[in-house]
């Protein structure tokens, strides 16, 4: 049990909201429809959650590899912000690099033997879904394509995390697909991208230096990075207007507009962050949200990234869980 928790925490399970929040509003999207079945809903789910998981620790693995650990730690002895945190499990001999491997590949068979599984009852459709999102997950930051070192890695991750996993999951639970999902899935894509895009701006440095060309890198502009971060964090709430108003979604979507005060925190955030005056002390506000181990955090000294990554993260989670409740009403 030590060593699953171990993994669990090691593969960044904090993350999870990202992509299992996504998926369960998409299962509980797809119970309206009279063939929908709980036991592959939740089939699907878990599966998700094991690849996303998995998929963590090959991007710790390949990281890794690309000595991009040892590049933060030059850039904080030569005075600039970068996170120490990551990886730090390989670091401090804790595991080795093939005991990150092994656990990497154990999530993502258990991802795989789920699809499998679900393909049994919804055909073969689900588990090419699976091999897809499985080689664009590895290739994010895996050879030989790396969407991450390219400048793809957003793009990437909102189509993986909203359209590609949530018309998998409905289908899986129901077994047929509506332009609703199709509507819903853009937004929820969006908001992930954007956990990704304000990750890429606070490890622009670090990103630079071993090569990596996120979309922060390749902008490498302080006011297009916010530009950019604005429509990741606006469109949404444009693309469920554009549903409410084409009658694809009712009225009550409209509860999602509850969740500006957080993206207009975060924009602030993102722009003090990115701006040539010294930025002031930030400390976490009820209107953002649960930030877990804050006193943790401070002690290892990463919480001027935690409190804009977790931000990111529950502008996502409380967009995810409104649609949630509304899907019962």
């Amino acid at each position: 049990m030590n060593t699953v928790k171990f993994w669990l925490n090691n593969a960044r399970k904090t993350a999870l909201p990202q992509s299992v929040l996504p998926a369960v509003l998409a299962a509980c999207m797809a119970s309206r429809v009279e063939t929908f079945s709980l036991p592959l809903a939740v089939l699907s789910i878990i599966g998700v959650a094991a690849a996303h998981l998995g998929m963590n620790l090959f991007d710790d693995y390949f990281d890794y590899r690309k000595k991009g650990v040892d590049v933060r730690i030059e850039l904080v002895n030569a005075g600039f912000r970068a996170r120490l945190a990551k990886c730090d499990y390989i670091l401090s001999g804790k595991a080795t690099v093939k005991e990150l491997l092994t656990a990497a590949v154990i999530f993502c068979a258990v991802a795989m033997l789920a699809g499998v599984t679900i393909s049994f009852w919804r055909g073969s459709g689900i588990y090419r879904l699976i091999l897809i999102a499985g080689f664009l997950g590895i290739s994010y930051s895996g050879s030989p394509f790396r969407f991450s070192y390219r400048g793809l890695g957003e793009l990437l991750i909102g189509t993986m995390f909203g359209p590609l996993l949530m018309v998998g999951v409905y289908y899986a639970s129901c077994g047929t697909l509506d332009p609703a999902i199709w509507i819903v899935s853009i937004p929820i894509g969006m908001l992930v991208a954007n956990i990704i895009f304000t990750h890429s701006i606070m490890d622009y440095e670090p990103d630079k230096r071993i090569g990596k060309m996120t979309l922060a890198v390749l902008l490498n502009n302080r006011k297009s990075m916010i530009a950019v971060s604005a429509l990741f964090i606006y469109l949404p709430y444009l693309f469920i207007s554009a549903g409410l108003l084409g009658n694809y979604l009712s009225f009550g979507y409209t509860a999602v507009f509850l969740t500006l005060p957080m993206a207009i925190g975060l924009s602030r955030l993102l722009l003090q962050f990115t701006g040539d005056r010294k930025e002031e002390t930030v400390k976490p506000r009820f209107w953002m949200g649960p930030m877990e181990n804050w006193k943790r955090i401070q002690a290892a000294q990463i919480d001027w990234f935690m409190i804009r990554w977790m931000l990111s993260r529950n502008l996502l989670s409380f967009f995810c869980l409104i649609l949630i409740v509304l899907s019962f009403i």
